[in-house]
């Protein structure tokens, strides 16, 4: 059982690292909290390589200031002067950014005591900073003992994550501008395979490669209306969640993450 807390705790650290990568804010306290996060993780590492990614990490990274991060996380994901990477699992399923997975993550996120905080993150559900956001969350409530949740995480690894990040994780590694994003996926890549062992799932076999719409064409609102009648037609006449997946348990209290 405490070996069960303990990886519990280590998990959520690494899915908080990720977090703090991929949802940036303008607050030094939070970019020390990053900092943290790797001196804690570099110390103890799941691998030679990932320890070799983490401590080049830590030497790219300026310990005062978070503007280099910056920087590279707009010209992966925001310059439209480069090629812009999608961050959303609903985009790698389908090619649009609101589809059937965002569906799903909204249909978790209600089985918890978690809610997307709508003033200060605007990303979708699916995205992948929220995914890893909720993750940290859920993982250290269940090292606390919320044992409820573990199905929850094992599912949303199962049908959201592991479906799409490998992708994902590729697309930033082969980028021109990525840098310090590039030792992280090596971190990631690492810390993926570790999940599937400890959840015991399978990596999925790759999928012939779509072609993603070109969401700089169509309206805002035409958009979320294609997603919405693909999520519907993806419902059918039973809930999205297979039986093993269901959760029971529901909430009073709510927590915005």
């Amino acid at each position: 059982m405490q070996d069960n807390n303990a990886i519990n705790k280590a998990r959520a650290l690494y899915y908080n690292l990720f977090e703090n990568f991929f949802i940036l804010s303008s607050k030094n306290e939070n970019y020390f909290e990053l900092l943290r996060l790797i001196n804690i993780l570099k110390e103890n590492p799941l691998d030679e390589i990932s320890g070799m990614a983490l401590n080049k990490i830590t030497e790219m990274l300026d310990p005062l200031s978070n503007v280099q991060l910056v920087q590279e996380f707009d010209n992966l994901f925001h310059n439209p002067l480069t090629q812009k990477i999608r961050t959303t699992a609903s985009y790698y399923d389908e090619g649009v950014e609101s589809g059937k997975k965002r569906v799903e993550m909204i249909q978790f996120v209600a089985k918890t005591k978690l809610r997307r905080d709508e003033k200060n993150f605007f990303e979708y559900e699916d995205s992948v900073g929220f995914i890893f956001s909720l993750m940290a969350s859920l993982c250290n409530d269940i090292a606390n003992g919320e044992k409820e949740y573990e199905n929850t995480v094992h599912c949303i690894f199962a049908q959201i994550l592991n479906e799409f990040i490998d992708e994902f994780a590729k697309d930033i590694y082969e980028h021109e501008k990525a840098t310090i994003f590039k030792e992280l996926m090596i971190v990631l890549h690492s810390f993926i395979e570790f999940e599937r062992l400890y959840l015991e799932v399978s990596k999925p076999t790759p999928k012939e490669k779509i072609e993603k719409e070109n969401c700089e064409t169509i309206s805002k609102e035409e958009m979320e209306r294609r997603a919405r009648n693909k999520a519907m037609k993806a419902l059918g006449p039973k809930n999205i969640q297979n039986e093993v997946c269901s959760v029971d348990t529901t909430y009073d209290v709510e927590t915005e993450i």
